[in-house]
């Protein structure tokens, strides 16, 4: 079976992680399998290496100063468009709106991770359509699942994520190197960690609220990750002034290299993750796998995903309340399990599911 998997970007955002590592498990299942994605910033090759068996197919994007969000969009679907003809593959997979929109209607299956609301005309109506002209639809979550069959009717296949769970197990090693290098650049004092940036759907202005009304002031806030296709200036200069408002001083890393990433995750002393809107939650999942304590927003989605594995809150107020917690009384019964859970989805298992999808599909 000939299958091409297609991504938006090179860069570690949690779908093109997904693509990756779905690719190469069914590559390991003895699919032969394509990933195309756009090529932004002269990028040559993805953020991480990619197994052997997985051909790597990248369009170049040229930069364009000053150029909308909108338009960056639309070059970007061109782009994949012309680099891709679906009758070269058994399944064309896409797993963002803009994949989706460079495949002619009928002829892709979609994974919708979650749903996004847009304001731009033109992303507003390439979200549209990458709903509604697919010939077939994944959800990660039951949760997303629903929000797609309430608002378009559509029944989708739900398969879980899957997570490289021993590889940030091992990180949380006592013994290991890199914990050390990370525990030195951040200092002495807790750490709470988030993974994701700056932006609007990852709450982190939220976040700083919280920081600012945890009972036991101390902790240092820690943001890593941040690599997106849009504009959050905006949402970056307001969160600045949220941090000079309520004394909070985080240190925000960018983007961390593939292989010091599970380090830094094992070296926090808790996880949050306050985003407004999930499908799945990997970056929270791969910290329970490091053995941290994990706070999210109580959302039915992460509720469904994480059950009594991770505290939550409904608002800064209640983050506050389970970071102060999940800090000064971390919950042996709760990380074993929360590291159970993550051990109990492999990409393995997600690409087997995949697969009888595909072979549905082909009849």
């Amino acid at each position: 079976m000939r299958v091409a998997l297609l991504t938006y970007s090179t860069r570690p955002r949690g779908g093109v992680v997904h693509t990756l590592s779905l690719a190469e498990a069914l590559a390991d299942l003895g699919v032969d399998v394509t990933v195309h994605t756009v090529g932004r910033h002269g990028d040559a090759g993805f953020f991480r290496p990619v197994a052997s068996g997985v051909d790597v197919r990248i369009a170049p994007l040229a930069d364009v100063d000053g150029e909308t969000v909108g338009r960056r969009v639309l070059r970007s679907i061109a782009a994949l468009a012309r680099a891709v003809d679906p009758a070269d593959y058994d399944v064309v997979h896409a797993q963002d709106c803009i994949s989706a929109n460079a495949v002619p209607p009928g002829r892709a299956v979609r994974t919708v991770h979650h749903l996004d609301r847009f304001t731009t005309p033109e992303l507003a109506e390439c979200h549209e359509r990458a709903i509604v002209t697919p010939v077939a639809h994944v959800c990660v979550s039951r949760a997303v699942a629903a929000e797609l069959h309430d608002g378009w009717g559509i029944e989708a296949t739900v398969i879980p994520n899957g997570v490289d769970a021993e590889r940030f197990a091992a990180a949380a090693a006592s013994d290991h190197a890199g914990q050390a290098h990370w525990r030195e650049k951040l200092g002495s004092q807790p750490v709470v960690l988030a993974v994701g940036g700056i932006e609007p759907r990852k709450g982190t202005i939220g976040l700083v609220e919280a920081m600012a009304q945890l009972p036991a002031p101390g902790a240092r806030l820690v943001i890593a990750g941040g690599e997106t296709l849009f504009d959050y200036r905006a949402y970056r200069e307001e969160f600045d002034r949220a941090c000079v408002r309520h004394g909070v001083e985080p240190l925000v890393l960018g983007p961390v290299a593939h292989d010091e990433l599970p380090a830094l995750v094992a070296t926090a002393d808790a996880f949050a993750f306050p985003s407004t809107r999930e499908g799945f939650g990997l970056a929270a999942m791969e910290s329970l796998a490091a053995g941290v304590p994990v706070v999210m927003s109580d959302l039915p989605v992460l509720r469904e995903v994480f059950g009594s594995t991770v505290r939550y809150g409904a608002d800064p107020a209640g983050l506050a309340v389970a970071l102060g917690e999940a800090l000064d009384h971390p919950d042996p019964t709760r990380i074993s399990a929360g590291q159970s859970l993550a051990h109990v989805h492999t990409w393995p298992t997600a690409a087997r599911s995949h697969l009888v999808l595909y072979r549905r599909l082909t009849g």
